[in-house]
């Protein structure tokens, strides 16, 4: 049976690593946790950890954490869908917005549920997702700021998301100088710039930022210790938190090339094979987790003899060459997943999730 090991002490070495950073620079900051689905085990270690702020883009996960640590501040970190607006303002104390019609709505909605929703409006910098234009952000503002049961507690923007857009110091610059301005023009205090996601933490470390970014939203970084510049591990942090293992259900020698009339496989795609290996046979193993699970291009092996060749829905199939590690049918294959593995492993009922 395939699991997911998330490993405890990795993980409180990463968050020790990223408390002392924004520490030591006057950083606020807050999880994310969208890849974690709501797993209550998983959920818990970050609780464990003392974390007071945690950011998702499932009301169900900010439902779960509501359900095991209601002092945590929630945030919805992306604008919310007109039907989902009484949970969002039921589940999450804060929500980032860049629609005028939607913040009203919340608003109407919180008078009604009488709380008070706290609100961050984005910014559009550069990468053409989510965020108000530049210059047509001061009107924004004041009609924001004229709704009741809303309370705008800063403003930020994505980076890097979609288009692959970087973050740079004259980016964040620009936003700060937005703060600035809306500052003086309502006198009204915003108490976050937030631009900092893991992606940016390299600026961080460089003394690349200006100070008026005060926050930070981390995820991968803190799963993964991934530095997106150079798509290596930020030194001094660790990229092992997830390992994935899975049984070996079947291993024999068989052809490296398959025999008979071809047409695609189950993921619609047709493989393609080396004319060289005609003749040739290698020793496959068949593993008990498939395409429903995990997107097998997003797994690296622990073993670097092993090489994984194809995936139907519910198996992995590895070529294992000679087989010198001699595995055996009931052995497991170890695999480092990234982010949309461990991703699409946590959204796997079929995956057993364990804490070591």
């Amino acid at each position: 049976m395939a699991f997911l090991e998330l490993h405890r002490k990795r993980l409180r070495h990463n968050h020790r690593f990223l408390s002392e950073l924004f520490a030591k620079h006057g950083m606020e900051w807050g999880i994310v946790t969208k890849l974690l689905c709501g797993h209550e085990a998983y959920l818990k270690e970050l609780i464990a950890l003392g974390v007071q702020e945690m950011h998702d883009t499932r009301i169900s996960n900010l439902k779960a954490i509501k359900k095991l640590a209601p002092e945590v501040q929630t945030v919805y970190i992306k604008p919310p869908a007109k039907r989902a607006i009484p949970s969002v303002i039921r589940y999450a104390d804060v929500s980032f917005n860049s629609d005028l019609t939607t913040i009203r709505s919340l608003s109407r909605e919180a008078v009604e549920q009488g709380r008070d929703h706290k609100v961050i409006i984005m910014v559009e910098m550069g990468d053409l997702r989510e965020g108000v234009m530049g210059d047509e952000l001061m009107d924004f503002y004041a009609q924001v700021f004229e709704l009741p049961s809303i309370s705008i507690i800063g403003l930020g923007t994505n980076l890097n998301c979609l288009n692959g857009i970087m973050p740079t110091q004259d980016k964040m610059i620009q936003l700060c100088l937005y703060k600035q301005l809306i500052e003086a023009k309502f006198n009204k205090e915003i108490r976050w710039v937030t631009a900092g996601t893991t992606v940016t933490i390299p600026l961080l470390l460089k003394k690349q930022l200006p100070k008026g970014l005060n926050h930070f939203r981390v995820g991968e970084a803190l799963f993964f210790g991934k530095d997106l510049f150079t798509n290596g591990t930020i030194k001094g942090m660790r990229n092992d938190v997830f390992r994935l293992h899975a049984e070996i259900i079947e291993l024999s020698e068989k052809p490296m090339i398959p025999i008979g009339e071809q047409g695609v496989n189950v993921a619609g795609e047709k493989p393609r094979f080396d004319e060289r290996d005609l003749g040739r046979t290698s020793y496959r193993a068949i593993l008990d987790m498939g395409l429903l699970d995990v997107d097998p291009s997003h797994l690296t092996p622990m073993d670097d003899r092993v090489k994984i060749l194809e995936a139907s829905s519910d198996m992995l199939v590895l070529d294992l060459g000679t087989n010198p590690a001699r595995y055996k049918v009931g052995d497991l294959v170890d695999f480092a997943p990234d982010y949309m593995a461990t991703l699409g492993v946590m959204n796997s009922r079929y995956i057993e999730k364990v804490v070591c």
